[in-house]
């Protein structure tokens, strides 16, 4: 299959095979190297450049801080269970749903059984570890390969940690996403965008995660490239300039409704996804239609490609909307890229942990009369009764927001009193003597604002091994199948594999001449000049996914004419090398296809390869 492909043909290789290995960790070879930045490539182009983001490139050391403050420190962990005999790691939730699927295929199990295993399968990622301790117990969950029993669940951070410097008193992490790069420059960002928003920034990068048990190739990878966006913008309009120009491309989408219910994905434009209220914005809806769009591009082939929402258990307490594009391949339904409207919880943290505001600035048409309550401390009172922390409560005070201090006077008013929280969860009594209120009347003719954040996040070794699955055929003739990688033109390793009829050096000035049109033109190309037959170098192209063969032979020497045949048909055409190499190109960028070519230029019949 695809995947004897990649290893045969130095696609992708485990990293250190000379020393055994390491899981989760994986070389690209020289197709797999090509395929991938080719990938990253259209990608840049297809959402960078053609939307005008700003883009950024920042370290992977990243300090403690700055993932204490984005929530990754505390929170970013997978369960793990462990073989009490062997000490095998299992990442617990996997452990569970395969032992589910497990059961679900036994012809024995029954009904009530059944039902039971569907539901728990649905929320498993919500359990907390107790939860699913229980689970384990129920459906009596023993390590895989020796039945032994396991341990209890428990969270296991999923970052790579390191120190900073020399001292070892600096910690810091591998970062687990791009993503905090961007947000700890916005400030920057914003101020080269002008101070407007909307705007987006993206990166590219490599990404560390300390995966449990990393298995199934490059899908579960303890170092891989992701490439984010983080498009900002107005928390009150999460419209988008660009959306009436994709609101009419259909989704293939699967609703949390129809999870619940139906369990099949549905059909719809981005346009009433929208205006039905199933997509949440039409910012996010863009991005939605827009990744749809790349996938086409690339190559993936449509039918097994769907964008699911997440249910409301999965989402973060701070998100509004979040979709994962699926792919599906031999693994199932695999996330390769999350498309999340996070609001302004990223900003946020970041401007109360550094102390920066990162905030934009809204300019109001016509400027706001605004009442608002005041808090008056009465700070004799506070003194004498807090002494030292009489400080702290009156910066809490300054720092409170209209609803805080509102609800803090209906305390005083309605209950003679109101508990006030401070820094480090300190909380103290205030009585209505010690703080009185006033409404005081502003003019405003603008306001500072957390901006909110649509995140597409795209994870490229994910999307790599769905392309080659879904690009993998066999083709019939001959002795034996020929193995065939399809790639689209734009993303194949090499665009042209030049072929001299034999190894006669009549040909060579001719091989010369081509090869250097195509390097002019900045086409990979390779020269095959063994001895084999021309059908079996064809074979051998094709297997690693050139889609053209440029043929040169004893007719080519005279007229200085060559045939280009196309991977797929197997059908060629013959054309001078200028007129073959503009076909060429325009076909890798999409400007024509090889109907198009094959309608203008003269056909050329090969013998049987």
């Amino acid at each position: 299959g695809a995947e004897g492909v990649m290893k045969r043909r130095f696609f992708v290789a485990q990293s250190f095979g000379i020393y055994g290995g390491v899981a989760g960790l994986y070389d690209y070879g020289p197709p797999g190297c090509a395929v991938k930045n080719n990938v990253i490539d259209l990608w840049r182009k297809h959402f960078v450049i053609a939307e005008a983001m700003l883009e950024v490139e920042c370290p992977c050391l990243t300090p403690e801080v700055v993932l204490k403050a984005s929530g990754h420190v505390e929170k970013f962990a997978d369960f793990l269970v462990k073989d009490e005999a062997t000490g095998d790691c299992f990442r617990a939730d996997h452990l569970l749903e395969e032992h589910a699927d497990k059961l679900l295929a036994e012809p024995k199990t029954s009904a009530d059984d059944r039902a039971a295993l569907e539901e728990l399968k649905i929320h498993i990622e919500e359990m907390s570890p107790d939860e699913m301790a229980a689970a384990f117990d129920t459906w009596k969950v023993v390590a895989p390969a020796t039945g032994n029993v396991l341990t209890k669940p428990y969270p296991f951070n999923l970052m790579f940690t390191t120190t900073i410097g020399p001292s070892g008193m600096f910690p810091g992490f591998l970062r687990p996403e791009t993503a905090q790069g961007i947000f700890v420059n916005f400030k920057r960002l914003l101020e080269i965008n002008g101070g407007r928003l909307p705007f987006a920034c993206a990166q590219i990068g490599e990404s560390f995660r300390n995966e449990i048990a990393p298995k199934s190739g490059l899908l579960r990878a303890r170092e891989f490239a992701q490439a984010e966006i983080e498009h900002f913008v107005h928390p009150d309009d999460k419209s988008h300039p660009g959306f009436p120009s994709v609101k009419d491309v259909v989704l293939n989408l699967f609703p949390r409704d129809q999870q619940l219910t139906t369990r099949e994905t549905v059909k719809m434009t981005a346009g009433d996804a929208v205006s039905n209220g199933i997509v949440a914005n039409e910012a996010l809806a863009f991005f939605i239609a827009r990744t749809h769009l790349f996938m086409e591009r690339i190559g993936m082939d449509i039918a097994h490609v769907r964008f699911r929402q997440h249910l409301e258990h999965e989402m973060a307490h701070y998100a509004c909307d979040c979709w994962d594009l699926e792919v599906e391949n031999s693994y199932g339904w695999i996330e390769c890229a999350g498309l999340a409207d996070r609001s302004c919880f990223d900003l946020k943290n970041h401007s109360e942990a550094a102390q920066v505001e990162l905030k934009a600035w809204e300019l109001f048409s016509e400027p706001k009369v605004v009442e608002e309550l005041t808090l008056v401390p009465n700070k004799g009172l506070l003194g004498k009764s807090f002494r030292k922390d009489a400080q702290k409560i009156m910066k809490r005070m300054e720092e409170m927001s209209v609803p805080e201090r509102e609800a803090l006077q209906r305390s005083l008013t309605d209950a003679k009193q109101a508990k006030l929280v401070c820094e480090g969860g300190v909380e103290f009594t205030l009585t209505p003597e010690m703080v009185t209120s006033e409404v005081t009347t502003t003019k405003l003719s603008g306001q500072w604002f957390y901006p909110s954040v649509i995140e597409p996040s795209f994870g490229i070794g994910r999307i790599l091994y769905c392309l080659f699955e879904h690009n993998y055929y066999a083709r019939e003739g001959g002795d034996e199948a020929r193995v065939v990688l399809g790639l689209a033109p734009a993303v194949a390793p090499v665009k042209a594999m030049i072929l001299p009829l034999s190894k006669n050096e009549v040909f060579d000035p001719l091989l010369r001449r081509v090869g250097q049109a195509f390097g002019a033109a900045g086409l990979v190309y390779r020269v095959d000049d063994s001895g084999v037959g021309i059908g079996r170098r064809y074979a051998r192209a094709d297997e690693i996914g050139v889609p053209f063969g440029v043929t040169v032979d004893f007719e080519a020497v005279k007229v200085g004419t060559v045939t280009l045949r196309e991977r797929d048909s197997m059908k060629q055409v013959r054309g001078d090398v200028d007129e073959v190499v503009r076909a060429v190109a325009a076909m890798v960028e999409g400007r024509e296809t090889w109907a198009e070519v094959a309608a203008r230029m003269p056909a050329f019949e090969a013998g049987e390869e």
